[in-house]
C-alpha cells in the first residue's frame, strides 16, 4: 500500500508543475510589460469610479486612460470562428484588444465564475494570443477581481 502512495507522490512533485509551467507558459516581455500597464490603468479607472457601475462605463474609461497612455486599443473586436477552413462570424467580441498582443475581458457582477474564465480562454485559443486579463470591476478592492490566464503559443489544449 505504501509503494502505490510513494508513486502517486512523486507523480504530482511539485518540483516538476513548476518545470511545466515555464516551459508552456512563458510570456514574451513586452506582453508583461503591457498587462502591467493595462492593470495601472484599470486601478486607477477603479479608484475613480468605485465598484457598481455597468461594464461599458469601466470599458469606455480603461481604453480612454490606455490610449492617453499611448497604447492601441481596440474595443468589441469582433472574433470570428474558423470552421472546416471557412470564417464564421459568430458574434464573439473582445473587450479591449491591447497593442494586438492582450486580451481584456471585463466584468461587472458580484464575483468571477468558472464560465467567465472560460470564456477567456476560448478568445485565447481562437486569437492564438497567449496571455489574457479578466477584471472583474465590481469588487470593492479590485485586486480581488483580476484573473491573469497564459496559454501555451500555438495550442488548442493548454489552460492555466
Amino acid at each position: 500500500m505504501q509503494k502505490k502512495q510513494k508513486r502517486l507522490d512523486l507523480f504530482f512533485e511539485p518540483q516538476s508543475k513548476t518545470k511545466l509551467n515555464k516551459v508552456l507558459y512563458q510570456i514574451d516581455e513586452k506582453v508583461n510589460r503591457i498587462s502591467k500597464e493595462v492593470l495601472d490603468a484599470a486601478f486607477y479607472v477603479h479608484s475613480q469610479l468605485g465598484p457598481g457601475l455597468l461594464e461599458s462605463v469601466y470599458e469606455k474609461c480603461l481604453a480612454r486612460k490606455l490610449e492617453n497612455k499611448g497604447l492601441q486599443v481596440e474595443t468589441q473586436k469582433l472574433l470570428p470562428v474558423i470552421f472546416d477552413g471557412e470564417k464564421i462570424e459568430s458574434g464573439f467580441r473582445i473587450d479591449l484588444l491591447v497593442e494586438n498582443c492582450l486580451i481584456v475581458e471585463l466584468k461587472a457582477c458580484e464575483r468571477i465564475l468558472h464560465i467567465h474564465e472560460a470564456q477567456l480562454h476560448t478568445y485565447l485559443k481562437m486569437s492564438s494570443i497567449t496571455l489574457g486579463l479578466l477584471l472583474n470591476f465590481n469588487e470593492i478592492s479590485l485586486k480581488n477581481g483580476i484573473k491573469r490566464i497564459a496559454i501555451a503559443q500555438n495550442s488548442k489544449e493548454n489552460f492555466v
